[in-house]
């Protein structure tokens, strides 16, 4: 049995939380649920990248001062197989009466329950990580 060769894509992913519930997000053509968030350009800051891709993908202006880091987390890709993500993860504050829209390449969004993360679609395993590890009731919860 010979090993298959990973990818590693290096990419920011987003916590956003509102009564609750998480943001997860589905791309165009694509199954699987997934964070905000996207592959770190060449040159570009994770806090940058996360700002450039928050503003993409849900139209929310970012202010990354006033970002937590929720650390570096590591899983397998959700829609590239060989691929693993080598994710810094960051939670982001909706401003009151914000309501995100699915922009750039995303189809859909959706709000779920972290204690109950029930989707039409799979989530991604990087999703499922930072819920299991940030989700309701757990220490060092991101603030709600």
């Amino acid at each position: 049995m010979t090993a298959s060769a990973t990818t590693t894509l290096y990419i920011v992913s987003v916590v956003v939380q509102r009564d609750g519930r998480w943001l997860v997000v589905r791309k165009r053509h694509t199954e699987t649920f997934i964070q905000v968030g996207g592959k770190i350009e060449p040159g570009e800051s994770p806090r940058d990248a996360l700002v450039r891709e928050c503003h993409e993908e849900i139209g929310l202006e970012v202010d990354p001062s006033r970002v937590r880091a929720l650390g570096h987390h590591h899983a397998v890709a959700a829609n590239e197989p060989d691929h693993v993500v080598d994710a810094h993860a960051f939670e982001v504050e909706l401003p009151p009466g914000f309501e995100p829209e699915p922009l750039a390449e995303l189809a859909e969004v959706r709000w779920i329950d972290p204690e109950h993360p029930v989707t039409p679609y799979p989530l991604a395993p990087l999703s499922r990580a930072l819920i299991a590890r940030f989700g309701a009731d757990q220490p060092g919860t991101p603030s709600r």
